[in-house]
């Protein structure tokens, strides 16, 4: 299918870094939003003069990217999209009711895609008409600057589909890798027993958070330590990773350690609450 238009569902850091993206690469873009559209668009448009004031974008560049974007409060404004993404909450009731609500709204043929980083995608799947039209299109946070996307395959995608998502994940200037559709996929299968064995680290006091960070940063070159991924990513979305991890595969490794549920119960998700293993006031 050739994708012309693109809906986003979810205007958080994510559903905004993925209109931006498909913006950036000609799409038309409809983003259904929670909040006002005026808050909504502004909050792009912010982002977008951040990018102009380090030189990433030109101001052209910049307003032809936002005049592409349209958001809305209904979902019925996404009818006549060639291919949606979700990224609201990661809870499967929640993306099972939203599935059959874009299944009611959007053109027969459509591709439906769900953002979702760890969830089973063909529960999302059979809550649809179009079963082979749904499939996993996972883009990495931040969306514009991440250059990989997941397309996971469920049991029930057409090949057709997973062409689809391919082309358009390329199109958007992204690495488009194919995988199967188990929790995880192949990034966060990976990368939060990790995460999770740094929290159990700091738990049983072998080291403090800055000096796991550092040993991270600098004796496997990563970018970030794993606190600082922790806090990016959000506490509370990790928890739910490593919840359906475990639920899939029975692992010990995939069991959240207690510091890790005890710090969402007190409500220090990270960057989004201002406090977690950092302090971001």
């Amino acid at each position: 299918m050739a994708v012309e238009r693109v809906g986003v569902v979810g205007s958080g850091i994510m559903g905004a870094g993925i209109a931006e993206s498909a913006a950036a690469a000609g799409f038309k873009v409809v983003l259904r939003s929670r909040a006002s559209v005026g808050e909504t668009m502004a909050a792009i448009e912010r982002t977008l003069s951040k990018q102009v004031a380090k030189g990433k974008r030109t101001p052209a560049e910049a307003d032809e990217i936002a005049a592409r974007v349209t958001v809305t409060s209904d979902l019925a404004d996404l009818a006549d999209c060639d291919l949606v993404v979700e990224c609201v909450v990661e809870d499967l009731a929640t993306k099972q009711a939203l599935f059959r609500e874009l299944d009611a709204a959007v053109k027969p043929g459509a591709v439906l895609g769900t953002g979702t980083s760890t969830l089973p995608v063909v529960e999302l799947a059979v809550q649809t008409g179009r079963p082979e039209a749904v499939c996993g299109i996972h883009f990495f946070n931040p969306a514009p600057l991440m250059p990989l996307v997941e397309i996971v395959r469920p049991l029930t995608a057409s090949d057709e589909t997973i062409g689809t998502a391919v082309a358009f994940a390329t199109a958007c200037g992204k690495q488009a890798i194919v995988v199967k559709d188990q929790a995880g996929f192949i990034v966060n299968h990976l990368l939060f027993p990790y995460l999770n064995n740094a929290v159990r680290l700091l738990e049983q006091g072998v080291a403090s958070r800055d000096d796991i960070d550092a040993a991270m940063r600098g004796g496997c070159n990563f970018p970030l330590g794993p606190f600082a991924l922790l806090d990016l990513v959000g506490l509370d979305t990790s928890v739910a990773i490593l919840d359906a991890l475990y639920e899939e595969f029975r692992d010990p490794h995939y069991a959240a350690v207690p510091l890790l549920r005890r710090m969402v119960t007190a409500g220090r998700l990270g960057r989004k609450s201002g406090r977690g293993f950092y302090d971001y006031a």
